[in-house]
C-alpha cells in the first residue's frame, strides 16, 4: 500500500458559521463545490487504489467532485457525534461553560439516537477505520478517506500512537488534503492541510457565495 490520504470536506453552511455538525446532513455550499472541483489537481498524481467516504452527503459529494471512483462507504467515518451541541458554535457553549474543550471534556447529552461521544469513543472509531486500512495493505496503491475534520484529526493521532485527544493539535480546513505515511518503519506526516489557493481553483466551476 501507498500512503493514506485524508481529506475533510468541502465548506457547508455550518462550517462557515463554525456549528458544530456531525448528524445534521447539510449540502456543500457552492464554494464548497468549487473546494472539492480544486481537490482534482491535489490528487491527480495520486495512484488511488481505494476511496473510503464518510455516509454525509458532504462527504460523499466532496468525493465524487474529486473524481474519485467507487467509493466504499464507511459508516465509521462519521464525524464525531458533538450530542447536545449539534448545531451550536464554540462561543455559545463558552457562554455557559467558559473553560470548556471538546477534546477534554466532550459534549453535552444528546437525544436517544445521538447521546454524544467522548474522544476515547471516537478513538476507538479512528482504530476501526485504520484497521480497515491495514487490510488493504496488499493494494498497489493509495487508499484515500473522505471524512470530516475532527475525526480525521483523532484518527492521525491514533496513526502516531496518540492519544484522541491529542487530535486537538492538527488543524484541518474544508477541502483540505492530508498525507500519511512511514518513515524508516515509523508512521509519519507527509503533508498536512494542503489547499488549492482559491486564484487557482480549476475554471468554469460554480461561483461561490458572497463572503465578507
Amino acid at each position: 500500500m501507498g500512503e493514506l490520504i485524508l481529506i475533510r470536506h468541502g465548506e457547508t453552511e455550518w462550517s462557515r458559521s463554525g456549528q458544530h455538525t456531525s448528524y445534521t446532513d447539510l449540502p456543500l455550499t457552492p464554494f464548497g463545490e468549487r473546494q472539492s472541483l480544486a481537490l482534482t489537481p491535489l490528487l491527480a498524481e495520486r495512484r488511488i487504489a481505494l476511496t473510503l467516504v464518510s455516509p454525509s452527503a458532504r462527504a460523499r459529494r466532496t468525493a465524487e467532485l474529486a473524481g474519485l471512483a467507487a467509493p466504499r462507504i464507511t459508516s465509521d467515518l462519521h464525524e464525531w457525534d458533538y450530542g447536545g451541541y449539534e448545531g451550536v458554535t464554540t462561543d455559545e457553549i463558552h457562554r455557559t461553560r467558559p473553560d470548556w474543550n471538546l477534546w477534554t471534556d466532550g459534549v453535552a447529552p444528546g437525544p436517544d439516537a445521538h447521546p454524544g461521544e467522548t474522544p476515547v469513543e471516537v478513538g476507538t472509531r479512528a482504530d476501526r477505520v485504520l484497521a480497515e486500512v491495514a487490510r488493504e495493505a496488499g493494494r498497489d496503491g493509495d487508499v484515500a478517506l473522505v471524512a470530516h475534520s475532527h475525526f480525521l484529526r483523532v484518527l492521525t493521532a491514533r496513526y502516531l500512537g496518540l492519544t484522541p485527544a491529542e487530535g486537538t493539535l492538527f488543524q484541518l480546513a474544508t477541502g483540505a488534503v492530508s498525507r500519511l505515511g512511514t518513515e524508516h518503519g515509523n508512521p509519519v506526516i507527509t503533508a498536512w492541510n494542503v489547499c488549492l489557493p482559491e486564484s487557482l481553483f480549476p475554471q468554469g466551476t460554480p461561483e461561490g457565495p458572497e463572503r465578507a
